[in-house]
C-alpha cells in the first residue's frame, strides 16, 4: 500500500475530525506533523456533531467546542476550521464528510486522519468501503509502533500512510478532570482556549470521564 505518485499534482485536503471536548495542544502537534509529513495544502479541522459509536458524558454544545479550535489555530497557515458536521443533522457519519467535501472539492485528493485505535475497527464504521477507495488513511502511530491493517481490512486494497504521533502525553478528559480540579490548564491546551474555558465556565462541574 501508499501513495500513488500519479496523484502529487492534485490538491491534497487533510481531514482531522475528533469530539475536541476541548482541543489541546497534542492535537495541534500532530495536526502541524499531519500537514508537513502529508505535504498538504490545507487540513481541514472538523468537530464532531453526534457522532453515532460514541456513548456515555454528553459533549460540550458545538459551539463552544468549535470557537476553541478557532482559537487554537489562528495564524497557522493552511489550518481549516470545518463546521460541516455541527450543521449535519442526525448521527455524525464519516462518509457523509467525505463525499460532502469530495462534492464541494472535485479533483482534490482526499487524506483522512485517525489513530491506531480508529484504524483497529474502521471495518464497523459505515459504509467503511466506499470510505477506503475514496481517501488515503494517515494513522498516527508512537515512535515505536508498527502501523499494519487490522484482518478485516486486509483482504480490501486501500491507500495507508504512517504519521508520526507527537510525543505528548495530554488527552482531553484530562483537561476536563483538571478543569474540575481547578487545576492550571495553561500548559495543556494554551493561553486563548484556557481562557476561553475559564470564561464560559466550561467542564467546571465535569465528573464524568
Amino acid at each position: 500500500m501508499g501513495l500513488d505518485s500519479r496523484l502529487a499534482s492534485r490538491p491534497r485536503v487533510g481531514l482531522f475530525g475528533g469530539s475536541f471536548d476541548p482541543v489541546h495542544l497534542a492535537h495541534l502537534s500532530l495536526a502541524r506533523s499531519a500537514f508537513a509529513e502529508l505535504g498538504l495544502d490545507e487540513l481541514r479541522w472538523q468537530p464532531a456533531g453526534q457522532p453515532w459509536q460514541k456513548a456515555g458524558r454528553a459533549m460540550t454544545e458545538g459551539r463552544h467546542r468549535a470557537a476553541m479550535i478557532a482559537l487554537l489555530i489562528a495564524g497557522e497557515q493552511g489550518f481549516v476550521l470545518d463546521d460541516i458536521e455541527l450543521r449535519r443533522e442526525g448521527a455524525s457519519y464519516t462518509i457523509d464528510t467525505v463525499r460532502a467535501v469530495a462534492a464541494a472539492l472535485p479533483g482534490a485528493q482526499l487524506l483522512l486522519v485517525i489513530g491506531q485505535d480508529q484504524y483497529a475497527r474502521l471495518h464497523t464504521w459505515n459504509c467503511w468501503q466506499e470510505l477506503l477507495r475514496s481517501v488515503t488513511l494517515a494513522v498516527a502511530a508512537r515512535a515505536d509502533d508498527a502501523v499494519s491493517a487490522p484482518v478485516a481490512l486486509q483482504g480490501f486494497e486501500h491507500d495507508m500512510v504512517r504519521l508520526q504521533m507527537p510525543a505528548m502525553n495530554i488527552s482531553s478528559s484530562a483537561v476536563r478532570a483538571s478543569v474540575s480540579r481547578g487545576e492550571n490548564i495553561r500548559p495543556l491546551v494554551g493561553d486563548a482556549v484556557a481562557e476561553y474555558i475559564a470564561l464560559h465556565r466550561l467542564y467546571e462541574t465535569t465528573h464524568e470521564y
